[in-house]
């Protein structure tokens, strides 16, 4: 088999049925297997998936494990030469797995390969590419200097070795990811990307960014950005930097400084609201108690448009438009103010998107 797709899922069902759904179109044509570890998610997550996606090899926990060992239990079953750890929290274009393998098939020494992510808006996540963040690289992070820590010497559209890819989308070789260990499992949740970017380019491989594909990453859906999550990520970096870099008193304390001013300057969560003066649908059909919901004036569209009005609700429908195309919309659209994006997937009834890296994604059931 020549590729395994990792998807660990909590308590994300409907971002979990659009992402399965993006998947099952990536591998069509390819000699593949979708894997699918739940962490004991409160919702009917399993239960979807059993139902929609029978194909899928559905692991069900029966504890949250976190991020690293529900991955390691995932790729422990996989059978691909090639794995691809993704977030369910994700959508994939048809012709993004086909891409990474003809790039891949050439290359020897290849460690992790990641791609260009946007979110739910269509902005760029400059996490998609980043530099390795010794103390004083993250310490700069901080204080609002991002230069270092973000590898920004890497264009967007560019494909280039990098040091550290984001753990939403991380596509490598099976064998490369048991000879370093696979996630190191100390890591419950956050800094187990950083940590296996830094093993493999340790172990001697080389890392790249894939500018040539795009990938949406809603982001904030299987964990808020709350105190918990404060609490996590900065002890997920203590773990890094005390098992990675030289101890002594004075990297200590400038480790310890770093991460109590990191806590201290954290924002605080904050409710996005786009502010919609009109919406468009672009669907074959349309549902009259979806329209009922959404913002007035609505103008159902057969095909996409190029020109939008700023203040606007844009619904994507997949029943006549493909991942790849809306990718692309949301990435042109994007470049306008307030505009807001929503998928409405075949034979559902529910739209969803994301308007906040940082707050949980918008459901609406019609």
């Amino acid at each position: 088999m020549k590729l395994s797709v990792i998807i660990l899922n909590y308590n994300v069902r409907y971002f979990l049925e659009l992402c399965l759904r993006s998947v099952e179109a990536a591998i069509a044509d390819i000699d593949a297997e979708i894997i699918v570890i739940d962490n004991n998610s409160p919702d009917d997550s399993c239960d979807m998936v059993k139902e929609l996606f029978p194909s899928v090899k559905l692991i069900e926990n029966k504890d949250n494990s976190g991020f690293s060992k529900g991955n390691n239990i995932g790729v422990a079953q996989a059978k691909g030469e090639y794995l691809c750890i993704l977030n369910p929290d994700t959508v994939v274009a048809e012709d993004t797995f086909s891409k990474l393998l003809n790039f891949t098939e050439l290359k020897d020494n290849l460690g992790i390969v990641g791609c260009q992510l946007i979110d739910g808006k269509g902005k760029f996540l400059p996490e998609s590419k980043r530099n390795i963040p010794t103390p004083k690289v993250s310490l700069r992070k901080v204080l609002g200097n991002t230069n270092d820590y973000y590898a920004n010497h890497v264009s967007i559209e560019e494909t280039a070795k990098v040091d550290i890819l984001v753990g939403a989308f991380m596509w490598l070789k099976k064998d490369v990811y048991e000879a370093v260990g696979g996630f190191d499992e100390a890591y419950f949740m956050y800094g187990e990307d950083i940590d296996l970017s830094y093993k493999v380019i340790k172990a001697g491989y080389d890392n790249f960014y894939f500018g040539e594909t795009t990938v949406v990453h809603f982001k904030g859906e299987s964990t808020l950005k709350d105190s918990k999550y404060a609490k996590r990520f900065y002890g997920a970096m203590q773990i890094f930097y005390k098992k990675h870099f030289k101890q002594n008193l004075l990297f200590n304390a400038v480790v310890w400084v770093g991460i109590k001013m990191a806590h201290i300057l954290r924002k605080n969560p904050v409710d996005v609201e786009i502010k919609s003066n009109q919406s468009y649908l672009y669907s074959v059909d349309f549902d009259p108690v979806l329209v009922e919901q959404l913002p007035k004036p609505t103008q159902i569209e057969n095909t996409i448009q190029d020109i939008i009005k700023n203040n606007s609700l844009i619904v994507y429908d997949f029943k006549i438009l493909i991942a790849s195309i809306v990718i692309a919309d949301m990435k042109q659209k994007s470049k306008q103010e307030n505009i807001g994006f929503r998928f409405l997937l075949k034979n559902s009834k529910f739209i969803l998107g994301s308007d906040s890296a940082i707050n949980r994604g918008e459901v609406l059931h019609f």
